[in-house]
């Protein structure tokens, strides 16, 4: 295990990520306002990357609002393809970029981030698969292994971090990987009561914390919710009641 520790930011509100996963950026910035002052962490994936006027809200989360902004694209392709998307991700001014946990693409990666603030993170195997779900991808490894070689990957290559559900246990994840300086993000948190929707590897988020995730990444949860705002603020008190 390595001496290093972990860049987790001091304050838990600081820790939860918001999943823009609206059609529109319409609706994500009313999303983002609604959560003014509550949430400052906020996930851009494929459902917002082709609609109209999102170049202008990442400028308005990022250089006008203050916001962190994880974009989560997890690119899968030759090195140097994702070498300079990674770079151009950099130049943005972006917190948090995912990257598919292959050696080489790893590698690119970490390269394109440069000397920026950049956090690189690796796919162990997504929330919604579970072992049926990788067998018929043709792993033969169990899942808890093929997530374990993932984080070895990702410390290898000087990655930041891994996404890694609560089950597959964080801390557990840091140890076996050699490293207590790898972050977790997590997602697939649900509160106590809540539908899974398509999600099979879940945890509440204080299982979350308590297991040592560092992020935890919630769409759902708060972005259906009809008060996000109280939903949001719901999710932190459970994760200040983990480290409590």
């Amino acid at each position: 295990m390595t001496a290093a520790t972990r860049r987790t930011p001091a304050r838990i509100e600081e820790r939860l990520i918001v999943a823009l996963d609206v059609p529109t950026v319409k609706e994500a910035r009313e999303l983002v306002a609604k959560l003014d002052g509550i949430a400052s962490f906020f996930k851009l994936g494929p459902w917002l990357l082709c609609a109209p006027g999102l170049d202008d809200f990442l400028d308005e989360l990022i250089e006008r609002r203050g916001k962190k902004v994880f974009w989560d694209c997890k690119l899968y392709d030759i090195g140097e393809t994702v070498r300079q998307g990674v770079a151009r991700a950099a130049e943005r001014g972006i917190s948090l970029i995912t990257v598919h946990g292959d050696e080489a693409i790893l590698r690119a990666a970490v390269e394109g981030r440069g000397t920026s603030s950049l956090m690189v993170f690796a796919i162990s195997v997504l929330t919604s698969l579970d072992e049926a779900a990788i067998r018929q991808l043709g792993y033969t490894a169990p899942l808890p292994e093929l997530v374990r070689l993932r984080a070895r990957n990702a410390v290898a290559c000087g990655a930041d971090g891994l996404i890694a559900s609560a089950e597959d246990n964080p801390q557990e994840i840091r140890r076996l990987a050699g490293s207590e300086a790898l972050l977790i993000g997590t997602p697939g948190i649900r509160p106590a009561g809540s539908a899974k929707d398509d999600q099979r590897r879940t945890g509440t988020p204080a299982d979350a914390i308590a297991r040592g995730a560092d992020y935890l990444v919630v769409g759902r949860p708060i972005t259906r919710h009809a008060d996000p705002a109280a939903a949001a603020a719901g999710i932190i008190a459970e994760m200040h009641a983990a480290v409590s």
